[in-house]
């Protein structure tokens, strides 16, 4: 994923939550799990940064026949 300041100021440091549903075998969203990372900071004002990270869900919460698909992201610069 790609972070673009468009902003005049440095952002320091921040927070990204990603939504992971879990999706079951006829496309029905049967829940979602959360899960925070730090932002790829220090990003400079005008400057692109990349970031990846791995979600993690339990196999329990995802039985045969469902799978897991990262819908929502949430940034939070500081």
């Amino acid at each position: 994923m790609t972070f673009r300041n468009s902003g005049g100021t440095a952002v320091r440091s921040g927070t990204v939550t990603l939504g992971t549903h879990i999706i079951g075998a006829l496309g029905i969203d049967w829940g979602t799990v959360e899960s925070s990372e730090a932002l790829p900071a220090p990003i400079g004002a005008g400057a692109r940064k990349d970031g990846s990270w791995t979600v993690c869900v339990d196999a329990w919460r995802v039985p045969l026949g469902m799978h897991i698909e990262t819908r929502d992201v949430a940034v939070q610069w500081k």
